[in-house]
């Protein structure tokens, strides 16, 4: 049975509605101030010309998405508070990212990820790795757009696929007419927008339970403090080390080679501002995080002695927190509607970046390939028209994402299957020199192969609750005859024993996923390496490896290149020739820059390449007829 403790006033609406509306105004802004710059950089990079603190807060915001807000606090409530730990995952993979992968990324000065796979290994291992992201982000799309809908639909009693489907238009419409300056700058907003929620939750959850201590006693008593279990056992859902080591590969799946991320970072004006923008994202990482774990130990503390879910006041686990915003909130016209417009806030920022990249690698990985000849003109409408295509995919697949269980884990055990051997392929491409083409693809091939396995296995074959440790929910208060609760124990206890195999390698935490892809891809790829000849490093070109050396010595190396920050851009308004109209010189100036850039990478590594030689002949073409 669902009940619904209330529904949507005038204000709650409008609160909502201002949410759609300023989002799809940023778009509209940004295709009319950019209406006279065609060239498909410009759409899909933003002119490589974006700050440091947009780009942050907009990483922040797409990768805490709706599937933070909504199904975390439900983690926590039903786990206790060890999903803090993801803070110390966090922390490493914002470190490797901005010292290891983002430094290769931004001097190669390419616009897809996957570019780089084609210069270090071959073209066939890009387009295997540019498929498996499309489906890899179509699917975790699915599950973030259907989380807030869900959040909507249990709050209001709404239509679930007439939300999800107003959902996926308002995204589809502003990232086609903006492009990458229009997410990132939506996201920004609807950071603000993230934490106002979370903190409107906190304060009136913590009143109504009683406040901070009652809060902190509640949960104590309730085993949801016991935060660190140094179990070492790779079965157990959530432990330190599940946490910190599995957390670890899988976010660094989504931050380090991940063509959303990367793409924003490249759009910023140097790589100084990139990274800036990753380490200041990990502050937002923290903020959030620390929000959604005290809105679960509150919202537990509110119903330690009637648990809505148990009861069967809500379907799901993932409902209990709209279910609880609705209760503590319904009786102030509004406030339900900003934290619906936290949840959507969440979903728009992450499906539009997803909306962005997938339209960035279909066309330089596929469409540019094909058509070489195309102008900027026909190359900005192909990205427009790309994202409406994926935009209706995106939102299809919320469709499928209704049928795999909890959110959190649904969303983390995708980005660990897929993301786990792209992280394996990528670190064999820049750690290790050797490798050569079979060992990248005979890799990728087993990485792809043992992800699939655990994790399709885990998916038929749920894990048990000796595992997965769900801890006790109450419903003495609640006047039951008998639980939903009790009903699942007698299920439970019916179930006949299982093999050894579902037992062991099914029941893995969906955490180490990702681990075993990168393991399975890495320990594959250098045996096949070793077996058909390693690759002389010294053939390959300069800027394509990191070493160790390099990730330590980075700082020092980058304060003594401070000249060779400036990015091309810069030429626009300093180049010889501007105050006197001379457009010729000024192309000269930019190619010279452009062509020092390439025959020196490792010395001029720092600038951000913005402009490649084709445009720039293009429009040295059009200036000499005019």
């Amino acid at each position: 049975m669902e009940q619904f403790v209330g529904t949507f006033h005038v204000g709650d609406y409008v609160v909502f509605a201002l949410l759609f509306v300023v989002s799809s105004s940023i778009g509209v802004f940004f295709a009319i101030k950019d209406r006279k710059k065609g060239a498909s950089k410009e759409f899909m990079v933003g002119g490589r010309q974006m700050s440091c603190g947009p780009v942050a807060l907009s990483l922040t915001a797409s990768f805490m998405s709706a599937v933070t807000v909504i199904g975390a606090p439900s983690d926590v409530y039903r786990y206790g508070a060890s999903y803090v730990i993801f803070g110390v995952a966090y922390t490493f993979v914002v470190f490797l990212t901005a010292e290891l992968f983002l430094p290769v990324f931004y001097r190669s000065g390419i616009t897809s990820t996957y570019e780089y796979l084609e210069l270090r290994f071959c073209k066939a291992v890009r387009v295997a790795a540019t498929f498996i992201y499309i489906v890899q982000t179509i699917l975790y799309t699915g599950v973030v757009v259907y989380a807030p809908a869900l959040a909507l639909n249990q709050v209001t009693g709404f239509d679930l696929w007439g939300s999800i489907y107003a959902t996926g238009i308002v995204c589809t419409f502003y990232c086609t007419l903006g492009g990458l300056k229009a997410v990132v700058w939506t996201d920004a907003f609807q950071m603000v927008v993230m934490v106002v929620g979370f903190l409107t939750v906190l304060i009136q959850g913590a009143s109504k339970a009683g406040g901070v201590a009652s809060v902190w006693n509640a949960s104590q008593a309730g085993g949801r403090l016991e935060v660190f279990d140094f179990d070492v056992d790779p079965l157990r859902r959530h432990t330190f080390w599940t946490l910190s080591v599995g957390g670890t590969f899988t976010w660094l799946g989504i931050y380090g080679v991940n063509q959303s991320t990367i793409q924003r970072c490249i759009s910023c004006k140097t790589e100084r501002h990139a990274r800036w923008a990753l380490y200041l994202n990990l502050l937002g990482l923290w903020i959030i995080l620390f929000c959604a774990v005290m809105s679960g130990l509150i919202m537990y503390a509110f119903y330690s002695n009637c648990d809505p879910w148990t009861a069967g006041f809500v379907s799901a686990p993932d409902q209990v927190m709209p279910y609880f915003v609705m209760e503590i909130l319904g009786a102030f016209p509004g406030l339900p509607g900003l934290f619906v417009a936290c949840a959507f806030s969440g979903t728009l920022s992450t499906v539009a970046a997803s909306i962005n990249a997938l339209a960035t690698v279909m066309y330089e990985d596929f469409v540019s390939q094909c058509f070489k000849d195309l102008s900027n003109r026909a190359a900005n409408w192909i990205s427009k028209g790309l994202c409406v295509v994926f935009g209706v995919a995106c939102t299809s697949m919320a469709v499928g994402a209704s049928y795999m269980g909890g959110i959190v884990q649904a969303a983390l055990s995708i980005h660990g299957i897929c993301g786990g051997p792209m992280l394996g392929l990528f670190s064999l491409g820049i750690l290790f020199p050797v490798t050569n083409i079979k060992g990248a693809a005979g890799g990728l091939t087993v990485g792809l192969a043992l992800s699939f396995w655990a994790g399709v296995g885990s998916f038929i074959y749920p894990a048990s609750s000796n595992n997965t440790h769900p801890l006790e929910l109450n419903t003495a208060g609640c006047n039951l005859s008998i639980t939903a609760n009790e009903t699942n124990q007698i299920v439970t206890s019916i179930i006949t024993d299982r093999s050894w195999l579902v037992d062991s390698w099914y029941c893995m935490s969906y955490l180490y996923f990702s681990a075993v892809g990168f393991v399975g891809t890495v320990a594959a790829g250098l045996c096949i390496t070793m077996l058909t000849g390693p690759t002389d490093p010294k053939t390959l070109k300069s800027g394509l490896t990191r070493s160790v050396r390099e990730i330590i010595c980075s700082e020092a190396d980058f304060s003594q290149d401070k000249e060779d920050l400036t990015d091309f851009g810069k030429a626009w308004e300093t180049g010889p020739g501007v105050q006197d109209n001379n457009y010729e010189e000024v192309m000269e100036e930019i190619e010279r820059r452009f062509k020092n850039t390439n025959d020196n990478m490792s010395v001029n590594g720092y600038t951000n390449a913005a402009f490649d030689h084709n445009e720039m002949s293009q429009d040295r073409t059009k200036q000499t007829s005019l």
